[in-house]
């Protein structure tokens, strides 16, 4: 005879723990932030990729919980085929994977760690793209940085930080021939500036270089060929 207290009991747990016991696959990532790790549950993997919604949650290294954020299509492509197991949890590294599912950093140069999670493939020629979010120390959590997240996926994949010069690089290209390298500023207190910008047209021999770059305020045009 069935226990019906307990019956229920049991199905009352599996409930309250919902998708993370059934349709999730879990991986960890330690090593990637000097203060977090970071524990993945996506919901469908097939051999060589994963992807859809994932939650992604933040834990401090001494295991304490710290806050969990959602991506809707959290896109995991892997370097070799294999299919991820809904059982055990798997150590995700940079080795395993083309563009990191999530990446750490101080992006508005405040010294404190930001986080950007992937959201698909929706940059320049379905290029790697990511939501980012920056660490609110008011608020105590990291928050959506629309303008962070604008450049992280209208671009060619995460853009790159240059903590010496405090600017944020990205690139971008248009058919085989032209090629652009974008230079944000980001300004305290205010948000990010578009400051520099690089055209390199390599449709003829010697390939076209044009540098538009602001100066005091002002935008200043130099042409050359290579």
């Amino acid at each position: 005879m069935i226990n019906t207290a307990l019956f229920y009991k049991s199905l009352s747990a599996l409930l309250l723990l919902g998708p993370l016991c059934f349709g999730q696959y879990r991986f960890a990532i330690e090593g990637a932030s000097k203060k977090y790790n970071t524990d993945i549950d996506v919901e469908e993997c097939l051999t060589d990729q994963c992807g859809h919604k994932a939650n992604v949650v933040l834990f401090n290294k001494n295991g304490e919980k710290i806050q969990t954020l959602v991506s809707d299509n959290l896109v995991l492509s892997f370097k070799e085929s294999f299919k991820p197991s809904k059982v055990n949890v798997i150590s995700l590294t940079p080795e395993m994977v083309y563009e990191s599912p999530v990446v750490f950093g101080d992006f508005n140069f405040d010294g404190t760690e930001d986080i950007a999670l992937r959201n698909g493939n929706l940059g320049n020629y379905s290029s790697a793209s990511y939501d980012v979010y920056v660490f609110n120390s008011t608020q105590n959590q990291f928050v959506p940085s629309k303008e962070l997240t604008n450049i992280a996926s209208n671009y060619q994949g995460m853009f790159e930080v240059d903590y010496e010069r405090k600017r944020l690089i990205t690139y971008a290209r248009s058919g085989a021939s032209l090629h652009y390298t974008y230079e944000y500023q980001v300004i305290p207190n205010k948000g990010i500036d578009l400051v520099y910008e690089k055209i390199g047209d390599v449709s003829e021999e010697p390939p076209k270089i044009t540098i538009r770059e602001k100066i005091n305020n002002k935008w200043v045009v130099k042409k050359s060929s290579k």
